[in-house]
């Protein structure tokens, strides 16, 4: 932010409060252009107050009436050609620079129309690498301008991913078709939980979307780490229009949306972008409430609760930080004050002590826990180390205690994908009080887990449950067979049948999902393929020439079967591989959201009180 944009800020206010119009009369005639001797006794009349010199405003009051007529000619130019003139700032992945360029494009033409010429304009072969952003969304290539509310005169921000990032576009998209087939494997690489390691159920359409959301905000966050902006803010924009397909009453209960949003915005101050100020002010005031839902009005139940020390608070520092910038933008300077005074108040509190945090360092201690358990106990190690400890043991315990609460859940969506949800927690606690699983199943799915109603049916209604629970045949011995010859073990051979009433499709794709292991399903698929090839025209020579190929002897239909299911195996070992690469990288500590070194927001909070003292 530079001393130029401050006066122009000033300058633009003034006017508006003046209500005076450069492309009008008397500082400008159709026929004639700028009145030059109006200009400059403006410049005169308005310097003194603003605090700067004449010379240097009238340059800035020229730059604004060209800008005004330039825009004045782009909306005659529509209205007589149909062709939008849209602002363009092309911003780098740090920050650093930016570019600002005029691209005419049709209204009705597709966005991917839009992505072309600005391809064109920074001479780039690949069009795809451009994305357009525009009131806080990427604007999508197949659907017209128009219908995205695009507007001649609207100032666009543009993010390039090239040959000389590592294509960025391309990066972006198998990271989501990764997450995809990750969020697709029913909780076996991946469950949400909250910060003490609490598990988090939901139905599996909510789960699903919230586990997309959630694991591309853990991505865009290496991303922020790395301080590689652009690609941050791409996805954290993916981010945001998945969260958007959650249930409204779900995003109330997290934080994440309001993190989401803070974060879009810092990604925009990082890019120097001031192209989205709407969409800030509304990012802001979406986190800001988020906050009071989570904190209490005023943050004052999350500071009587943990004190003013809190490692939530950066997060407010930084709220605080972003208003301020914000309202300075806006020219609202006594607001920005206000606020950038409270993160000045904010961040000495949280501020570390770098001997202290290198001591614990130098004890074996990560530096983000560090940070973390001083800003949580007041700068004092000895607290702080027990903080770490204790912390350690409470996820530790939560896990431990809601491991029955897992093993349910996974149970049931291996058995029966695509049934009727049922709360696996309720689940658990129906059956720590005595009453069978098959009951509990039952009564949850009748009350649509409602906990009380449930154990009602189980208290009073019991034998009618029973009656109505589908008979549990006997292990069908052939299908046994057929499964053991095929790598899986006995006892989870049967447990498969049993869970699945001898359905030889539903026992195979529940048992190459309980797999804990990738070398298991390996195996498994090693040996598939070798029956497929013994079963195969040349059997006999493969049959001789490979003794330790189990003989079996299937049927055409289960011999089509098997092919199918060994395309399943394959499908798994995708999902193995999709999370390993996603996994890349990420934190482990759960809390890491938290840990804001501060260092960046510092220099931020220097400037623009600088600014604001001029």
């Amino acid at each position: 932010m530079s001393q130029i944009n401050n006066t122009f800020i000033k300058l633009r206010a003034r006017l508006r409060e003046r209500d005076i119009k450069l492309w009008e009369e008397p500082y400008y005639f159709e026929e004639v252009g700028s009145i030059e001797a109006e200009m400059e006794r403006l410049a005169r009349d308005i310097s003194g107050d603003l605090g700067i010199s004449v010379s240097d405003c009238r340059i800035a009051l020229t730059e604004l009436q060209d800008g005004a007529l330039r825009k004045l000619a782009a909306r005659r130019e529509f209205n007589d050609t149909g062709l939008a003139t849209f602002n363009v700032r092309c911003v780098d992945r740090k920050g650093g620079t930016s570019q600002m360029l005029e691209i005419k494009c049709s209204l009705g033409g597709l966005g991917s129309d839009l992505q072309a010429e600005v391809a064109k304009k920074l001479d780039l072969g690949d069009a795809s690498h451009v994305k357009c952003i525009s009131g806080g969304r990427i604007i999508n290539g197949q659907k017209t301008l128009a219908s995205q509310g695009l507007k001649t005169n609207q100032q666009l921000m543009v993010v390039v991913g090239g040959a000389n990032d590592g294509q960025l576009h391309e990066r972006i998209q198998k990271i989501r078709a990764d997450l995809e087939i990750v969020a697709d494997a029913d909780n076996r690489f991946m469950e949400m939980e909250d910060q003490d390691g609490r598990p988090i159920f939901l139905p599996p359409e909510e789960n699903r979307s919230l586990l997309m959301a959630m694991s591309m905000y853990e991505v865009a966050k290496v991303a922020i780490r790395k301080e590689n902006f652009d690609e941050a803010l791409l996805l954290l924009l993916e981010c945001d229009e998945l969260f958007n397909l959650c249930n409204s009453k779900l995003l109330e209960t997290v934080d994440n949306y309001a993190l989401i949003n803070l974060d879009i915005v810092w990604c925009y101050l990082r890019l120097k972008n001031i192209t989205q100020l709407t969409d800030a002010q509304r990012r802001l005031d979406i986190c800001e409430r988020g906050f009071f839902r989570s904190y209490g009005e005023e943050f004052m139940r999350l500071y009587a609760m943990k004190g003013p020390s809190c490692p939530e608070r950066a997060l407010i520092m930084r709220l605080h930080l972003l208003q301020g910038v914000l309202f300075f933008h806006q020219n609202r300077r006594d607001e920005s004050y206000e606020k950038l005074e409270e993160a000045t108040k904010d961040f000495h509190e949280l501020k570390v002590n770098d001997t202290e945090l290198t001591t614990l360092v130098e004890m074996g201690y990560e530096e983000s826990d560090a940070r973390l358990a001083l800003r949580s106990c007041a700068g004092q190690v000895d607290r702080a180390v027990q903080f770490i400890q204790e912390r350690r043991e409470k996820v530790r315990e939560e896990r431990k205690s809601s491991a029955a609460e897992r093993q349910v859940n996974q149970e049931m969506m291996d058995a029966n994908p695509g049934e009727q949800w049922v709360n696996p927690r309720s689940v658990c606690r129906l059956m720590e009080m005595g009453y069978e699983r098959c009951l509990v199943v039952e009564a949850l799915k009748r009350t649509k887990n409602n906990l009380d109603r449930s154990l009602d049916l189980l208290q009073r209604h019991s034998d009618e449950l029973r009656a109505n629970l589908a008979p549990t045949p006997p292990v069908d011995e052939s299908l046994l067979t057929t499964l053991q010859q095929l790598g899986f073990s006995e006892t989870s051979a049967r447990d498969a049948l049993e869970t699945t009433g001898n359905s030889f499709r539903k026992s195979v794709k529940y048992l190459l999902k309980s797999f804990a292991t990738e070398a298991e399903l390996l195996a498994v698929i090693e040996t598939m393929t070798k029956i497929l090839e013994v079963q195969g025209p040349s059997s006999s020579a493969s049959a001789s020439t490979n003794s330790t190929t189990p003989l079996v002897s299937l049927s055409t239909s289960k011999m089509n079967m098997l092919k199918s299911v060994l395309g399943q195996a394959k499908t798994e070992m995708e999902s193995y591989n999709a999370f390993k690469r996603f996994n890349e990288n990420l934190a482990e500590n759960s809390l890491h959201y938290l840990d804001l070194p501060l260092e960046q927001e510092e220099q931020i909070l220097i400037e623009y009180k600088r600014l604001l003292e001029r």
